[in-house]
């Protein structure tokens, strides 16, 4: 069955991808952290469990890095098609789970952080969550708002729930973990999906050789659990709360 909000082909779809390519050196200064002016990685950031790539000589390489997946004509249109469907039958089944076990509300107010087109937020929207949105590097309206994740564009405590299966793209790890708790409300529940047991692709910035390479990087919140998942390549699920009163406080 086809959602409603399935993003429709539209004949200048190729056109638009093309247009956008050639904007990259307008897109990625937008995206610089200005305490980000070289690529490597901040102190603390590489552990025994978790390896930076190296690789980018400035922010601004990573992202037009980054942006060469985004933009790409050919895994936009296979995004919007295909495997449009079949990802948001997946996303919505592990939603589901959430929501049995208490971790997901249909009064939750949710993020999905690389989103791409928004298959997750579909999948949200069908599982009953409707104050959802992503956020990726590229829009793609309605679902998908324009953000870099390792500055959110969204006030402190904005959402109840936050999703990613984007981690081994984020080339500073811990801004991107703390991003999520900034914008997490006390009590939120953060849910990543990465892999263990498998390389990355030529865009993942990092390297996951343990999950204490991601849990402890959540200064604010205590672990749920940690599970199996089969979500397209990834292999484990990590949930994490939020806690009530921030240890700093």
């Amino acid at each position: 069955m086809t959602l409603p909000e399935k993003p429709l082909l539209k004949p200048f779809l190729l056109l638009l991808a093309l247009s956008l390519f050639l904007l990259l050196p307008l897109l990625a200064p937008s995206f610089r952290r200005s305490s980000s002016p070289s690529a490597a990685p901040a102190a603390g950031a590489a552990t025994p469990f978790l390896r930076i790539r190296p690789g980018y000589n400035s922010y601004d390489d990573y992202i037009k890095h980054q942006l060469n997946k985004t933009l790409d004509p050919r895994l936009r249109r296979l995004w919007a098609t295909r495997d449009w469907d079949r990802k948001v039958l997946v996303f919505a089944r592990s939603f589901s789970d959430l929501k049995s076990q208490g971790l997901l509300s249909n009064a939750s107010r949710a993020l999905c952080i690389g989103a791409r087109l928004g298959q997750e937020v579909a999948a949200l929207h069908r599982v009953g969550v409707a104050d959802a949105v992503g956020m990726d590097l590229v829009p793609s309206p309605p679902l998908v708002v324009a953000g870099d994740f390792h500055a959110q564009p969204f006030p402190d405590a904005s959402f109840d729930f936050e999703f990613s299966n984007v981690f081994d793209h984020a080339l500073y790890p811990d801004r991107f973990v703390a991003e999520i708790e900034r914008t997490l409300r006390p009590g939120g529940v953060a849910v990543l999906h990465v892999a263990l047991h498998r390389r990355g692709d030529k865009y993942s910035a990092n390297d996951l050789f343990a999950v204490d390479g991601v849990i402890g990087l959540f200064k604010q919140s205590d672990l749920v659990r940690v599970s199996k998942v089969d979500g397209f390549g990834l292999d484990t699920e990590v949930v994490l709360r939020k806690k009530k009163r921030s240890s700093q406080q």
